[in-house]
């Protein structure tokens, strides 16, 4: 009975991913961050998977980051949404298909809104018709991308090149999984395994070899927070949650970090750098940090794409490291090249925080 009650609440918190025909839409913060990484996942699904992805040059962005610094009024995150959904319909597609948490986020808070607030449905098509002569429906699918590459993680691995493991003693990694706040905290059923027991990113980690770690701090948030980091007066508290994580997870000893938010893994990166420079502490091993990965990078990692064309040279949290355990085949000498073979300026080195330049 017991066993029955547990399969019936995981039931609950299991989402439909659409197989096919994506319409994806970028993260206009993770372009300046992290710009290899929607690359590597249209890669990806187009020349690894064979699926159809269509990307239209007009979305704009959800403005989420406005909204929930209260910038952006909700009547108008509402019309801009409808227009990227009235976009995606012209273009004879229904799976919208976000790269950004905050997005997704966004996205379902919306459709939500709609479902239990008929009227502001109602007062957003007239305001979109108002502004743009547009009429819109809603996505028949709405999934993140981190859920499709968790849909197809059997797939991935069965063509992958290398495994999570380390190629000295043959042991699997061992992997901190970080899920954003905004993919199943605010709604729990719209998440892989929900807010407790999220699997979109063990899923993968499971799939391509490696070991997640559960350690006390998993599920607390990463630091961004946006008014913790936006509002000057606050980033005290954002470094200081970063710093509880790091702390909580370090006696386990992972080899890197895994995350599905373009700001957590911006911050759990940079944070890194900025706690060795203050406090002279470095949480990875021999005087490196941690590795923080997006799930499209350890993704193309496992498939064999080149870590330099996939950007991950732009973290400040070396990954030379993570690559040379797994034995993954680079060239050191391209770590800062261009996309023609020109020298990029070299970073400077940090004082109290390894990075092989």
């Amino acid at each position: 009975m017991k066993q029955e009650g547990k399969k019936r609440i995981w039931s609950d918190y299991q989402k439909e991913i659409a197989d096919d025909k994506f319409y994806f839409v970028r993260s206009c913060i993770r372009q300046t961050f992290f710009p290899g990484s929607d690359t590597t996942y249209l890669k990806i699904l187009r020349d690894v998977l064979d699926k159809d992805v269509y990307e239209n040059p007009d979305h704009t962005t959800c403005t989420g980051i406005g909204y929930h610094t209260e910038v952006v009024p909700f009547e108008t995150i509402q019309t801009v949404v409808a227009r990227n959904y009235a976009l995606m319909r012209e273009k004879g597609y229904e799976n919208y298909n976000p790269s950004c948490v905050t997005s997704f986020g966004i996205y379902t808070e919306i459709l939500e809104t709609w479902h239990h607030f008929p009227e502001e449905k109602q007062k957003t098509r007239d305001y979109l018709k108002k502004a743009t002569g547009r009429e819109f429906e809603e996505p028949a699918n709405l999934a993140h991308t981190s859920d499709v590459l968790f849909k197809f993680r059997n797939e991935i691995a069965a063509k992958a090149k290398y495994k999570l493991v380390n190629k000295e003693t043959g042991k699997p990694l061992k992997v901190v999984d970080h899920i954003g706040c905004h993919y199943a905290k605010m709604f729990p059923n719209k998440g892989v395994g929900g807010a407790e027991y999220p699997q979109v990113l063990a899923g993968l980690v499971e799939a391509f070899g490696g070991e997640v770690i559960d350690y006390p701090e998993r599920r607390h948030c990463c630091g961004f927070g946006f008014r913790q980091y936006f509002v000057q007066a606050n980033r005290g508290y954002s470094i200081s949650a970063s710093k509880k994580k790091f702390e909580s997870m370090a006696p386990f000893k992972p080899d890197f970090i895994i995350t599905n938010c373009p700001g957590c893994n911006y911050f759990m990166d940079r944070w890194q750098y900025a706690l060795a420079e203050m406090e002279h502490k470095t949480y990875g091993e021999n005087g490196f940090g941690i590795p923080v990965l997006t799930y499209e990078e350890v993704a193309g990692m496992v498939l064999g794409f080149d870590p330099w064309e996939m950007g991950m040279q732009m973290h400040q949290t070396d990954v030379e490291p993570l690559l040379k355990k797994i034995g993954v085949e680079y060239d050191p000498s391209k770590k800062f090249k261009g996309a023609n073979g020109e020298d990029l300026p070299l970073p400077e080195k940090p004082n109290h925080i390894k990075f092989e330049v």
